[in-house]
Formats: structure tokens, C-alpha cells, sequence
């Protein structure tokens, strides 16, 4: 939907979007045409939700001990802290990111 709406904001015209669409995401064009014909009704794209991705990371004995004290004292849990350092890492504008 976010694509439709995406060549549409562009001002491409239905048929080169249909087009476009279809092939970007192996639609049929009646598909592609049904999504941008929905597309036009939105006022902006749609809100994403991100699915959760199991990630396993192993840390020696000592840094876990930190992680356990640091969620203890700040009642999150260690899942929590590790996921946000992983955002902050990633962030646009870090270093890493």
C-alpha cells in the first residue's frame, strides 16, 4: 500500500503505476490497479508494524552480571537493555549507524 501510494506522491499516472507496482511485486495489473485505487483514498502512507526477530547473542559471564544489575536497577530487563543499546547502535546519525 505504502508503495502505491509512493508512486502516486511522485505524480506518476495510474497506468505507468500500475505497471510499475505489478512488476515491482510480481502483481497481476488488476491487483496493482486495486491497490493504488485504495492508495488514493489515504491521506498518507500507512504505519508499519515491526514484527519482533528472535536474535541470540552470546556475552561473557561477567557483562551479563553487569546487564542483570543495570535492568535490576533500572526495572527493565536484560532483553530490554540489550535491545535498545542494539537500536542506539543502529540509529541514524551514530557513529555505527
Amino acid at each position: 500500500m505504502n508503495a502505491a501510494h509512493a508512486l502516486l506522491a511522485e505524480g506518476m499516472e495510474m497506468s505507468d503505476a500500475a505497471t510499475a507496482l505489478a512488476r515491482s511485486y510480481a502483481l497481476s495489473r488488476r491487483q496493482a490497479y486495486r491497490y493504488l485505487e485504495e492508495a488514493r483514498t489515504l491521506a498518507g502512507p500507512v504505519a508499519e508494524r515491526e514484527e519482533p526477530v528472535a536474535l541470540t547473542v552470546k556475552l561473557p559471564a561477567s557483562q551479563v552480571e553487569q546487564l542483570r544489575a543495570h535492568a535490576g536497577a533500572h526495572e527493565v530487563t536484560i532483553s530490554s537493555v540489550v535491545s535498545r543499546a542494539i537500536a542506539a547502535y543502529l540509529a541514524p546519525g551514530s557513529p555505527r549507524g
